[in-house]
């Protein structure tokens, strides 16, 4: 074993392979090519139907599952074979003697009448057979057709539960590679187009409960957060016949919050949600105080706990934001006057430097200050106040020097927000 420093100053150790170790790794690594070779030769005579193409796109993914042009090659596998067949069972229509009423026989003439003829006329039982066995002709082809249908449809099933099977392991081993979700993604759109309605929609239900469980094993895995987000969004959809679950998904992220203020995604998805919430419950204009209320006292106190959370900071500035810049799109409390909006803001900030105290290190604090009592000045000058500034200047000297203590890597920003005030 060997040392050697990092980019970082990390030690970084070199490991002495032996001579087997470098051999197996070689076949390793042949192995993997002569999978990809196989691949790009079949994928070249376009046999997309072939099941030995398909198998060896499994085997090349489970060694590399970033390999998204892999990927493509299986779906056009899946699209070539199981999943070509149409979806009514149907099968080149033949031709059936036509039976219509434009099409019977003409009366008569005096030409042709049985008088003056020699053609005898069909017997009224034998043309009722006749009608009888292509009615039978046609109920049996219908028949058929449900029952090539049903088998179709059990084909598909089989097919597209053993694939979302199949990147399962991939998802625990690689839970943040795109094309795995990618992946799921494409297949449950192919369950809509091959299933039964309520069998796609409890295929998509069931997707939700995976990624709860995923999101059970890594909180903020965002990959899994946004895929999520579409989970739901098709769940609620006219599609699949669905309903809101906005309230469901508000409790979600206060579960995720309670268990983790850290969770930035976790965040993220209320600030998606609050506006549709309120909607929805149609609140009026003292339950959206009350709401607002809560959030703030929500955020605050996860403040409170942790201030050098960063996600914490955002969704303060959200809920700040709906308070100070709510002009021209919708808020939270839209009929709040702009002297309740000045209280509540002025508030926040006497909190915040209350922070100082017990946190006089943490530079997202500092940070809040500038640019809250900046908005603070923006929003007075808008509505006519011309009273004296938010904050004085030495505060804003004191801020900024502590900014540029505690967050070097920016002071170069933190110089032009001084030379700007």
């Amino acid at each position: 074993m060997a040392s050697s420093a990092g980019s970082h100053g990390i030690a970084r150790t070199i490991r002495q392979r032996t001579e087997e170790q470098r051999q197996q790794d070689l076949d390793k690594i042949k192995k993997y090519h002569d999978l990809e070779l196989q691949i790009r030769d079949k994928a070249k005579q376009q046999d997309f139907a072939d099941p030995t193409l398909f198998d060896l796109t499994t085997k090349l993914l489970r060694l590399n599952p970033e390999y998204y042009t892999i990927w493509n090659v299986r779906r056009r596998c899946l699209i070539s074979g199981s999943l070509s067949k149409p979806l009514d069972g149907s099968w080149p229509s033949k031709a059936l003697p036509n039976t219509s009423a434009s099409d019977t026989t003409k009366p008569p003439s005096d030409d042709s009448s049985p008088s003056f003829s020699g053609v005898t006329p069909p017997d009224l039982k034998s043309q009722q057979a006749t009608r009888s066995g292509q009615s039978g002709l046609v109920h049996d082809q219908s028949a058929a057709n449900e029952q090539q249908r049903d088998q179709n449809m059990k084909d598909a099933l089989t097919v597209l539960q053993s694939e979302l099977q199949f990147t399962i392991p991939l998802l625990l081993e690689f839970p943040k590679c795109y094309w795995i979700w990618n992946h799921r993604s494409y297949i449950l759109h192919l369950c809509i187009a091959h299933l039964p309605l309520n069998t796609a929609r409890d295929i998509w239900t069931a997707e939700l409960g995976l990624v709860s469980k995923m999101l059970n094993k890594d909180q903020r895995n965002f990959h899994a957060w946004s895929y999520r987000r579409r989970v739901v969004t098709k769940l609620e959809s006219a599609e699949l016949h669905g309903q809101s679950m906005v309230e469901s998904e508000f409790e979600y992220t206060t579960k995720k919050i309670n268990s983790d203020l850290s969770n930035f995604s976790a965040w993220h998805n209320r600030s998606q949600l609050v506006l549709r919430l309120l909607d929805e419950r149609k609140a009026d204009d003292a339950a959206r105080r009350h709401f607002l209320e809560a959030e703030l006292d929500l955020a605050r106190e996860g403040l409170n706990v942790g201030p050098e959370d960063q996600s914490l900071w955002y969704y303060h500035q959200f809920l700040m934001s709906h308070l100070l810049d709510n002009v021209g799109r919708p808020t939270m409390a839209p009929n709040l006057t702009r002297e309740e909006r000045l209280v509540y803001a002025e508030k926040e900030m006497e909190e915040i430097s209350d922070l100082l105290e017990d946190y006089d290190d943490v530079k997202w604090i500092y940070e809040a200050l500038l640019e809250y009592s900046i908005a603070l000045d923006v929003f007075r000058k808008a509505g006519g106040d011309t009273t004296s500034p938010t904050s004085s200047q030495d505060e804003f000297v004191t801020w900024l020097s502590k900014l540029k203590q505690l967050d070097p890597l920016r002071k170069g920003r933190w110089h032009d927000v001084e030379q700007s005030l």
